[in-house]
């Protein structure tokens, strides 16, 4: 014993013994981790049928082991130089290293967990209470927010932030919102409208504007949505809360299309009828309830005015089912001989100069005259155009 405690004694008085012994206990953390992670393993593969659970402990042990080694540095070395010396003071609480190690751990610590329960224990609760996907978004954004926020409050004061000092940032902040920061207060507290009141929400199909897209996000400040042709664009919440917005997905998504066509005049209107209803139930994406139906508009100047009406039970397929009734119907009017016109319109001259009437003649005689010779008389034609009638 008395060897040990001499070897033991000797090796505290050596310099870098801290650092070696972090290098030696490091790699005992993976074996630990590894061990762990194979006996997890085993445990699932053979007792558990369902194991979802499997990932979420994986990472558990994983994020566990890094925040473990970091937390293992922190005090081992607390007392060193380089990790405990104070570089200023701020009021009566000294800041070092270790100051600012601290809060980005809690943080760090926080938005982890915040996704861990997010990825791995919220759907578990949607899926009992059957909640929609803006739903789900919505209150997985509203923890998440939660947890940060409370992440920094705790945070703060570890490198000495007076927390009072918050009330006079309020008042300041108050006074920027009044004056320069309109818009990102406005996009702000719309933010909060749309994640609470939910006029949208994640995977809705809207048009704002000209733009028909896809709600991919709906952030605190600003909306990310896609368009059919893949961009995304980037929305401030404001937009949705003061213009008029069409949300196709929007309580029930059921919705009625109409398709106009015209037939020539003389043409059998109820063999058109029959037609338009044949191409509208040979789909099967139209619904069968409520029917579709054909409305016989008016008399228009060049056609016979008609509308095909049928519902839709995906709005988001409404232009490719448009396209493939047009083109039915578009073969059936073919195959049966019905004319969809184009305007035509027919001149009719009632007067004409006698003058006017004589240079045409004239012209047309021209015309029927050898090319050498016509050239000739066309080069003196305002001479001979001159002469009384």
């Amino acid at each position: 014993m008395e060897g040990i405690r001499e070897w033991y004694e000797v090796w505290q008085n050596y310099r870098y013994h801290n650092e070696v012994n972090f290098l030696i206990f490091i790699p005992l953390f993976f074996l630990l981790r590894s061990w762990l992670i194979k006996k997890l393993n085993a445990s699932f593969n053979t007792k558990l049928e369902n194991n979802d659970l499997a990932p979420f402990i994986q990472s558990l042990i994983n994020w566990g082991t890094f925040y473990a080694i970091i937390t293992y540095a922190v005090i081992y070395f607390k007392d060193t130089f380089w990790l405990g010396e104070t570089w200023f003071t701020i009021g009566n609480t000294p800041v070092t290293t270790l100051t600012f190690i601290i809060p980005v751990i809690i943080i760090s610590l926080s938005v982890k967990f915040s996704n861990f329960i997010s990825r791995f224990l919220l759907h578990r609760v949607y899926s009992r209470y059957e909640m929609d996907q803006g739903m789900q978004y919505t209150f997985s954004r509203l923890l998440h927010y939660i947890i940060i926020i409370v992440s920094v409050l705790v945070a703060l004061p570890v490198i000495g932030f007076d927390l009072s000092v918050l009330t006079v940032f309020a008042g300041v902040a108050g006074i920027g919102i009044g004056f320069g920061m309109q818009n990102i207060a406005s996009n702000f507290i719309s933010g909060l409208i749309l994640l609470f009141e939910r006029p949208i929400k994640v995977g809705d199909r809207i048009k704002i504007g000209e733009i028909h897209c896809d709600v991919q996000h709906i952030n605190i400040r600003s909306t990310v949505v896609r368009t059919r042709n893949n961009e995304h664009i980037i929305i401030p919440n404001s937009q949705f809360i003061e213009n008029q917005i069409i949300n196709w997905s929007y309580g029930d998504p059921i919705v009625r299309q109409q398709i106009l066509i015209g037939v020539a005049y003389g043409s059998n209107v109820r063999l058109l009828e029959k037609l338009l209803l044949q191409a509208a139930r040979e789909h099967r994406d139209v619904l069968d309830d409520p029917p579709p139906r054909v409305d016989f508009l008016d008399f228009g100047e060049s056609a016979l005015n008609f509308r095909l009406l049928y519902w839709i039970g995906d709005p988001v397929l409404r232009t490719r089912i448009k396209s493939a009734l047009n083109y039915r119907i578009n073969e059936l009017l073919q195959e049966h001989g019905l004319e969809i016109p184009f305007p035509q319109r027919d001149l009719h001259l009632r007067s004409v100069d006698t003058a006017l009437l004589k240079n045409m003649q004239w012209e047309m005689e021209l015309s029927n005259e050898q090319t050498p010779r016509k050239q000739t008389i066309l080069e003196d034609k305002p001479e001979v155009a001159e002469k009384p009638a």
